[in-house]
Formats: structure tokens, sequence, C-alpha cells
């Protein structure tokens, strides 16, 4: 069972192990949500995410037999480092099963700390289904990534710290793919002060934690179809599943197009790249009905590749407003593409990209296509510079996607 004996053992384990990680506050989430918002930024964790605390108390669980013969586990990525590094701290060999979409700079990490990396399947429970087929017919221990209860131990010493930070914490917010985060932290966080609550957050497209709780038992999901690819979790564990059913007071779902409005929030007020998986907590702050509370936001990992993260960014400025392009047609003669600069100059907008087109009519006669690509301040600063092209007499129409390479 999950005890405050074996997390005190867990703690004292981990001690000298873990980065501090203490609570970010943050003043613009905080106006924004109405409460009193604080990050537990565990993206800048060993490894970059928090799966370092259950796999290296895991470890130090087993028998010398159990780590002579090696260990494998499944993981769309985080856990796979943890273990990683965890098993090379202890001179163990690890096989990491991880689903072929895994980021490839969670794939070279893993590689990098002396595991031996298997990629197989396209989510991870194809990744989990190879894994224990390999323990099986080789004899290594298993390490769950969630659905194991000294993983879980490891994981909820999270709430120790965020009660050390903050002693008056009303409100956890913590991801949940398998549930394993969950289910250790918020068993904990009741142990300590039975009137916080903790609440969890998954991605619509992999819900399996939420289907679960509203069936009173464990189910799968038919598909885990999200970008927050660490909770991609079509099955939850059936051995943390009480422990969340007990101690989470709700779970709330965040579609991806919200995710990428958090990674934008994170990243330009406070300068941290936080995976998607670890966002879900942030963007959930403006679906909680309370104000002039104490929340904290985990924020699980940080473990992003470079093309999702500018993927992110890219799609973030376009639904802000803050890039988009339109089109116009102009008269084919001198000065009129300086009399469209002179507009976009007086309505402060940044010009990107320009592409005039004279050859998009066959009589030239009937004018000249130009496209501009601008950055402006958001979706109002955007429709005035439209409207001021309207007012001059352009037909200026808004491109469905932006023009930006």
């Amino acid at each position: 069972m999950l005890t405050l004996e074996r997390f005190k053992a867990a703690r004292s384990v981990l001690r000298g192990v873990l980065n501090d990680t203490s609570l970010i506050y943050s003043p613009a989430l905080s106006k924004s949500a109405g409460n009193r918002v604080y990050l537990k930024p565990e993206n800048m964790q060993v490894t970059g995410a928090y799966k370092i605390r259950g796999a290296y108390y895991k470890i130090s669980t087993l028998t010398q037999e159990q780590k002579e013969r090696g260990l494998v586990t499944a993981s769309a990525g985080n856990h796979a480092q943890g273990v990683a590094y965890a098993a090379q701290a202890s001179g163990v060999p690890a096989t990491i099963v991880m689903p072929t979409t895994t980021p490839l700079v969670k794939v070279n990490n893993t590689k990098e700390y002396g595991a031996q990396a298997v990629l197989h399947g396209e989510v991870f429970d194809d990744a989990a289904e190879l894994a224990a087929r390999l323990a099986q017919e080789q004899g290594l221990t298993y390490v769950h990534p969630f659905n194991d209860l000294d993983v879980a131990t490891g994981q909820g010493t999270i709430a120790y710290e965020i009660f050390q930070d903050l002693p008056d914490v009303d409100i956890i917010l913590v991801p949940i793919g398998g549930g394993g985060l969950a289910a250790g932290v918020s068993t904990l966080a009741k142990l300590l002060n039975p009137n916080v609550k903790v609440i969890g957050v998954e991605p619509a497209g992999a819900a399996s934690m939420a289907a679960s709780l509203e069936a009173g038992h464990v189910v799968t999901l038919p598909t885990a179809n999200t970008i927050a690819d660490g909770t991609a979790v079509k099955t939850p564990g059936d051995l943390v599943f009480p422990y969340v059913r007990d101690h989470i007071e709700r779970v709330i779902t965040i579609p991806d197009d919200e995710l990428v409005e958090a990674f934008l929030d994170v990243m330009e007020r406070h300068k941290m790249v936080v995976e998607n998986s670890g966002l879900l907590s942030v963007a959930a702050l403006k679906h909680l009905d309370c104000r002039d509370l104490n929340v904290v936001c985990i924020l699980s990992g940080g473990n992003m590749d470079v093309i999702t993260m500018a993927s992110l960014v890219q799609h973030g400025l376009i639904s802000r407003g803050r890039i988009f392009t339109f089109s116009v047609i102009l008269p084919d003669r001198p000065g009129e593409l300086l009399r469209v600069a002179g507009i976009l100059a007086e309505q402060n907008g940044n010009v990107i990209k320009l592409e005039h087109n004279q050859f998009v009519n066959i009589n030239r006669q009937s004018g000249v296509e130009l496209k501009v690509t601008l950055e402006a301040f958001g979706h109002d600063h955007k429709r005035a510079i439209l409207d001021a092209m309207r007012q001059a007499g352009y037909d200026a129409r808004m491109a469905l996607t932006p023009d930006i390479y």
C-alpha cells in the first residue's frame, strides 16, 4: 500500500539525487486565473522530468539478484530516461521499449544514459506488450512506468516539496497518463493535509482515467490521439486506480489547442520549455471555478524536441492573431506597393514576408497579386490592419493558413 512510512523511505532514498525544483510564483497566470498560481517545475528535474523519482526509488528496492539479471520497461520517453539514469547509477543493465512516435530527444537521451533503446508500436500500450514479453523471455525485472506502487511512491514525494514551499496550498493540479503520478501525489497530499484538493488533468484525446472513473473500474480506450505524447495512455494502471479514485477530486480534460496556448504562456512569461503533457496543469487553470486560492501546477516534464517546439510556437502565434497573411489584387502601376507599405506602417504592422506576383492574371491590366505575412499584437490589431486596407479601397482577404515558409 501507499503509506506514510513508504513515502518517508522514498524521500530518504532520493535525498541528494534530485534537483531542487522549488515552487515559482506566476504573477501572469495568477492574474488570468484569479488565483495565486505557483509552478512546480519538474521540467528542471534530473533527466528533465519527475520520472526519475519513481524509477530511482523502485530500483533501490530490488534484490541484488534482480539487479544482476537486469531491467526492462516501456515508456513514452520520460520514464525511459529515468530508468536509464537510475540503472546506470546503480550499475544495472536496462532495456527500454518506446513507441516509434517518441520524440528523438528522449530516444537519444535514453541511449546516452547507457540503456538499450527499442522502438516498437505507435503508443505506450504497444511498447508495454513487447516489454512484458521480453521480461518473461529473458528473466528481466519489469519496472512499470505507472502501475507499480513503489514507482508511485517515488513520484508522490513531489507532495512533500510542495507543502514545504507552500504549507497552505489549496489545490494541486496534476497531469494524468497512466495514473502513477496522480496516485502518489494525491495520496501523500491527503496524508499531509486531508483538506487539500488534488485535481487530475488529462488530454481530451486520451482521457482513459476520466473514462475509468466514470465507469467505476479500469477501462481501455480504443485510441489515444493527442499531442501530449507523455500522457497518451489507453489503459490506466489497475494498481494505482483505487488511489486516484479515492483521493482525486475530479479530472479535467484538455483539448490539444489549449496546450498550444499554455506552451506560449509558460515560454513567454517564464522562459521555460515544458512538454505538452507537463502543460496540462497550466491549461486547466481556466477551468477552475474558484478564486483567491493557492494553486500549484505540476509541470511534469520538459523533454520536447526542437521541431515540435517550433511547430507549437508557430501554431500558438497564429491562433492568437500574432501572425497572419492577407492577399490583395493591386493595379499594375508604379507606387501601389509603396502605398500599401505606408498603410501597414501607419498601423504598426511588422512585415515578415512579402510576395508580389505579376503573373497571377494573364491580363496584367486585371491587376497583380500582393501577398503579405505580418506580425501583429493580436486579433484586434489584425482586424485594424485589414480594416485600414479596406478603407483605402483594397479588397484585402485573409488567408486561412499564414504563409510563413
